[in-house]
């Protein structure tokens, strides 16, 4: 990954690029099963031509520097950058495309790369949320499981999630930022309370990754 704070900005994407497209994607990336793509086949993908743009969005997602990127990371950024406080919708497109088909359930590290992608930081330990969450200890989370845990603990991120960079930024309640204020994330809202997930834009339309 790449040194520094990167950003998505919805109003500079690639012509064909767009928020309505993201269910679109999040279905032709569950049928690639986790397939790596190179900058080429990120652009076949997409439908548009390999520019300057895109190489700097495909870096944004290169975290390991090998030239190749899981697309089920992009379009969990771009459902981010489109409606950043829709957490559950967002979280529900994830889930369908890392979920295992025969019983429709995630393993920690898949919750991991979930979280690490929306909340938009470079490592996060979910494994203390994943045990809560699988109260019988079956090694596997449904999105029914995650939802309901998420209905009722509506601040886990504070709770359960270890990082130096989990603020709110975007969150209708979000304190004001301090002098000693931890980094905050990208705009994803990680606050599941029902009656805050109505918000479709972020300050600045931009998705960022903080190492």
């Amino acid at each position: 990954m790449a040194e520094g704070q990167l950003r998505l900005p919805v109003d500079q994407l690639p012509v064909g690029v767009q928020c309505r497209e993201g269910h679109d994607f999040g279905n032709r990336a569950r049928k690639m099963e986790g397939e790596k793509l190179g900058l080429e086949a990120f652009a076949h993908y997409l439908d548009v031509p390999v520019s300057d743009m895109l190489r700097d969005i495909f870096s944004l997602f290169n975290e390991q520097e090998d030239n190749m990127i899981d697309i089920r990371e992009y379009v969990i950024a771009l459902s981010v950058v489109c409606r950043p406080a829709k957490t559950l919708e967002t979280m529900k497109l994830a889930f369908r495309m890392f979920e295992a088909e025969e019983d429709s359930a995630i393993t920690v590290a898949e919750l991991a790369c979930i979280l690490k992608t929306a909340l938009g930081v470079a490592d996060l330990d979910v494994s203390r949320l994943f045990a809560a969450i699988d109260a019988e200890d079956t090694g596997k989370l449904t999105f029914g499981k995650f939802r309901s845990f998420a209905e009722h603990h509506p601040n886990f991120s504070e709770d359960y999630l270890s990082t130096d960079n989990t603020g709110r930024n975007g969150c209708p309640h979000q304190p004001k930022a301090t002098p000693n204020a931890k980094p905050q994330t990208n705009g994803f809202c990680p606050d599941f309370s029902p009656r805050d997930n109505h918000h479709d834009t972020t300050p600045d339309d931009s998705v960022k990754k903080h190492n």
